[in-house]
């Protein structure tokens, strides 16, 4: 049999390769004879359309139209037969080489497929073939669609009958003769436009040649192999309505759902108001929020994201908490069975994008900023910014005798003890720790009430008395107590990188100055983020901790990277800033929240170009 078999296979793979080159043959001998006919062409114009004449004036009025002639001939196909001879030879050897190839995967699709394709098949039958091994079903018109078809025991068979054994059937009617009956008018009233928009699918009035819409020819018949049909499925779903005289078919609505099967888990979590909390420590709208909550349940969201502000908790004396509002909210969101992901928000709430509540920061650490303003970062110009504490006093104890760091550690060790029962019951699932001005790990250089505007590239945040103190002792560390001073060329909060001598091309930020300048400011932000995510990490052991990242996207493009450079991020084009950045989250096992959504805002809005941004090249780099 094996023998039989390969001697069968031979056979076809000869008969593919004589038959490919009897093809090539017929092309030259039809080319030969294209060319001979030409010319015979040519030689009997005279005869055949125009009687040259004796006389030498009918002659000299002949030659101009026999050449006109030949030349209106010889425009279709002379341009071809002009074809150098090394052309014709490559066309002939690229059309065998194309023909071999099929001839092999027609020959290997019989011997190792064991698919019965015909001699002279082509690319329709195997595609045809493939889509039948697959399980789809293919027409002898073409028409391919998945089989659907759920066979049902026919009578006096086993009940083990399963679909694999049905057939699919379709009978094929001939088409209608074609008069005026068949043919509607293309005009269409208002009522019959509306409802053909509202339904989907305009059809003319039938007539007694139109097929019924229970016709054979608009379903399929699955059949068992008892020869009894068992179910009849429509080609076209929906329904048919008819509206003055006309069939109006209803496409369903519903498309397909996507099949993620497979896929890793993402969980959903839906961020709360920032104002669901009072200044009080009291839920603002108790019944609104338990409603808010129920809908989110019922959607299946896995939990909710809320901001537990440091204004609120120890708003009026140090080491005072008030829980109550967050214990009555954590009651209600595990009672629904919902997760928890809290912010440890150290920062002042109001007067940003996005900002509708205003939540100041301790009234204690306030009444100790107007005594001593140095312990709010600080600008060229001597402007104050109370939105979050400055770096600069991470060790000193300025605050009631506390540094601010072991501010931020008591109050998260307050916390894990309040909520210790949800952390034991997984209620709460992440815990993310504000590091800077909204939460982020980054300078105040772009505040909105300072004048600031996008795309400005900000300023630098480093004039409080604190943070100059930390400057001048690294100058002198270097050996050059003169650069113990910020830049100052570096612009104002709207200036653009090329308005700038520090930042524009081949600037200051490339000197010897600006490097020392740009690695001690990206140092700081990166000791206060390990030493407050090191404290984060002992107050929540065993529970995922996470640090987020603004996504500064504007002036990318340019060398500089100058609104990065403000920000803290030494990050210009020839130096990557967030490989140590990664590496201290890293360090503490922490996770990365990183902001960056204004990709399409982006590619709609062309004045936003020109601040050459690249938000899609900060994610890429970002994920690196």
């Amino acid at each position: 049999m094996a023998t039989s078999m390969q001697k069968l296979v031979g056979v076809s793979q000869e008969d593919d390769e004589e038959e490919m080159e009897m093809d090539v043959k017929e092309e030259d001998d039809e080319d030969e004879e294209n060319g001979e006919k030409q010319i015979a062409a040519q030689m009997m114009i005279g005869v055949d359309e125009v009687m040259p004449s004796t006389s030498s004036s009918d002659q000299f009025q002949y030659q101009p139209q026999l050449q006109e002639q030949v030349s209106n001939q010889s425009g279709g196909g002379g341009a071809r037969r002009s074809r150098p001879l090394e052309e014709k030879e490559r066309t002939k050897l690229r059309e065998r080489h194309r023909r071999a190839i099929t001839a092999r995967i027609l020959a290997g699709l019989r011997r190792h497929g064991n698919y019965n394709l015909r001699v002279r098949a082509d690319i329709n039958d195997v595609i045809a073939a493939l889509a039948r091994e697959a399980g789809w079903v293919v027409l002898p018109d073409g028409t391919t669609f998945p089989s659907r078809s759920q066979s049902s025991p026919a009578a006096g068979t086993s009940a083990g009958m399963t679909s694999s054994s049905s057939q699919m059937v379709s009978q094929q009617i001939p088409p209608p003769p074609a008069t005026l009956q068949g043919v509607s008018s293309g005009y269409r009233t208002t009522v019959e436009y509306n409802a053909c928009r509202m339904k989907g699918v305009f059809m003319p009035t039938p007539s007694h040649y139109d097929l019924s819409s229970t016709a054979p020819a608009q379903s399929l018949g699955v059949v068992a192999d008892g020869g009894e049909q068992t179910e009849r499925l429509p080609l076209i779903a929906g329904s048919t309505q008819v509206i003055n005289d006309k069939q109006i078919i209803g496409l369903p609505t519903k498309l397909p759902e996507r099949d993620f099967a497979g896929t890793p888990y993402v969980p959903v979590y839906v961020m709360l108001p920032l104002g669901v909390i009072n200044m009080k420590c009291e839920l603002a709208d108790p019944d609104g929020l338990l409603k808010q909550l129920r809908v989110l349940k019922s959607i299946n969201v896995d939990g909710v994201m809320v901001d537990c502000w440091w204004g609120i908790v120890e708003a009026h004396a140090p080491q005072e908490y008030n829980w109550n509002g967050y214990q009555r909210l954590f009651q209600m969101v595990r009672e629904l069975k919902l997760k928890l992901q809290v912010v440890m928000s150290f920062h002042e709430c109001g007067g940003n994008v996005g900002d509708d509540v205003c939540i100041p920061l301790p009234h204690w650490v306030a009444e100790i900023g107007r005594s001593n303003p140095e312990i709010f970062f600080t600008d060229r110009e001597g402007r104050r910014n109370p939105e979050c504490l400055s770096w600069g006093i991470d060790k000193e104890r300025v605050l009631r005798g506390r540094t601010a760091v072991e501010v931020y550690f008591d109050y998260m060790r307050s916390f894990r003890v309040e909520f210790d029962e949800f952390f034991e019951d997984g209620i709460i699932s992440m815990v993310e720790v504000g590091l800077g001005p909204c939460g982020e790990l980054r300078y105040p250089s772009c505040p909105v009430k300072h004048g600031w505007r996008y795309p400005g590239i900000g300023e630098f945040q480093c004039y409080d008395q604190y943070m100059l103190k930390s400057l001048r002792k690294a100058a002198e560390m270097r050996g050059h107590s003169f650069w113990a001073r910020g830049p100052d060329n570096a612009g104002s909060y709207n200036s653009q990188p090329h308005e700038t001598g520090f930042f524009c091309d081949g600037g200051g930020y490339d000197g010897y100055y600006g490097r020392f300048f740009l690695n001690w400011y990206s140092q700081v932000l990166l000791n206060h983020g390990d030493r407050v995510l090191s404290l984060a990490k002992l107050a929540f052991d065993g529970t995922c901790i996470t640090a987020k990242l603004p996504g500064i996207h504007w002036w990318y493009k340019a060398a500089s990277h100058a609104a990065e450079l403000t920000a803290g991020y030494y990050n210009p084009c020839n130096r990557d800033g967030y490989t140590a950045i990664a590496t201290m989250l890293q360090k503490h096992g922490a996770a990365l929240s990183f902001s960056c959504a204004e990709h399409h805002i982006l590619e709609q809005q062309d004045h936003l170009r020109e601040a050459l941004a690249d938000p899609r090249g900060l994610v890429w780099q970002g994920r690196l």
